[in-house]
């Protein structure tokens, strides 16, 4: 027997941890922070930043790609930069924070027994023992901030305090200063701050192309499904979902021995991420909404992630006779593709000047949704009779 064709060739390039060596569409902030640290340490001075971002904006691989390439060419005067990774989420108090830094500077003490004084001193011993300067950066930090931390003014005010030379970075979905007292606010004044701005469908189809290039198998996808992934996901503008989806349809097709991921296994890997599609919703159609969207769905069975609403309307009109319906007219078409629309079923792509529009549905395997509508549709016509 064959064995299936390899899509998925370094699956671990596609996992949010994953830090691709080159940011597209984030390379303009990263260039940036860089600068604004290396002119910093270069005066003998600490930098201490706010990074802020809705889910999947890049704004952890920032940080990541920013130590790196800190630890690599960065130095406050003779100390090399040494960076630190610490996700709050899993470390939501100033205790457990203070654990990872004591492994940080290799140390380590019981989970329990010592209080946050004594951690900073043992802490202290070790950045001694081995100077640098220590970038830490403090991901999903609303975890920790909003319990009311002492850490980050004890760390944004190192040098007062003598902890040692530390640059922070605290990284988050939302702005983090309302919550900070006063002290620490002042740490990170009004320049220290940078708010990313979503990913658009461009942004995201380009972040897909080249994590596909590490990822896959060289011509398994093609820029139309990108495209189509750039879609679903842009409507968050979350890479990261972007990128899930791109997996579970690159695992969708090697499960069906294909040797191209196509629209239909995005739809699938899609329903199976974040299903909206409910036989409860079809049920709620009118007659007109399921006769277009079973269109739709037969139109988009094979490899396409979306059809011209010209092309659409002649095979609903073909569907309408099969069915023994009335012709519908252009403007009712258009008015129940816009429901359809409002209901989150499709999505209309406008088109240039004379160009029909782009019908697009995401959201279930075209087949099995015409399978779906076709028994609905059989119903409605039988009791008509």
């Amino acid at each position: 027997m064959t064995p299936p064709t390899r899509i998925l060739l370094h699956e671990e390039t596609l996992e949010p941890s994953f830090v691709p060596p080159k940011l597209v569409r984030r390379d303009t902030e990263l260039q940036l922070l860089y600068r604004r640290y290396r002119e910093a340490l270069g005066r003998g001075l600490p930098y201490h930043l706010l990074l802020t971002g809705g889910i999947g904006s890049g704004k952890t691989a920032i940080a990541r790609r920013l130590a790196d390439d800190l630890e690599r060419g960065g130095r406050l005067r003779d100390l090399p930069v040494r960076a630190t990774y610490v996700n709050c989420w899993r470390r939501a108090s100033d205790r457990t924070v203070m654990l990872d830094l004591l492994r940080s500077v290799g140390t380590s003490l019981p989970d329990r027994g010592y209080g946050l004084s004594e951690m900073l001193d043992v802490f202290e011993q070790g950045l001694r023992r081995a100077p640098a300067h220590h970038l830490i950066l403090l991901d999903e930090a609303a975890a920790l901030v909003k319990q009311g931390t002492k850490l980050v003014y004890l760390l944004s005010r190192s040098r007062e305090v003598e902890l040692g030379s530390i640059s922070l970075v605290l990284v988050a979905a939302e702005d983090l200063l309302p919550y900070l007292d006063a002290a620490s606010r002042s740490s990170f004044g009004v320049t220290r701050r940078l708010a990313l701005a979503p990913y658009d469908q461009e942004d995201l189809t380009e972040i897909l192309a080249a994590r596909a290039e590490i990822a896959l198998r060289p011509g398994s996808v093609s820029r139309e499904i990108l495209g189509q992934i750039a879609r679903v996901a842009g409507r968050g503008g979350d890479a990261r979902f972007a990128l899930e989806l791109l997996l579970n349809a690159a695992r969708s097709a090697e499960d069906a021995g294909e040797s191209e991921v196509t629209s239909e296994h995005v739809r699938r890997g899609k329903g199976s991420l974040l299903p909206t599609v409910t036989e409860t919703q079809l049920e709620s159609l009118s007659t007109n909404e399921l006769g277009v969207l079973l269109a739709i769905s037969r139109s988009l069975k094979g490899k396409r992630s979306s059809v011209a609403s010209q092309k659409l309307r002649s095979s609903h009109a073909a569907l309408l006779e099969e069915l023994g319906g009335s012709p519908m007219s252009r403007t009712t078409f258009w008015r129940t593709l816009k429901e359809l629309e409002r209901d989150g079923l499709v999505t209309l792509e406008a088109a240039g000047s004379g160009e029909s529009s782009q019908v697009a549905m995401d959201e279930l395997p075209a087949s099995y949704l015409a399978t779906l509508l076709e028994e609905r549709l059989g119903l409605a016509r039988s009791s008509k009779g």
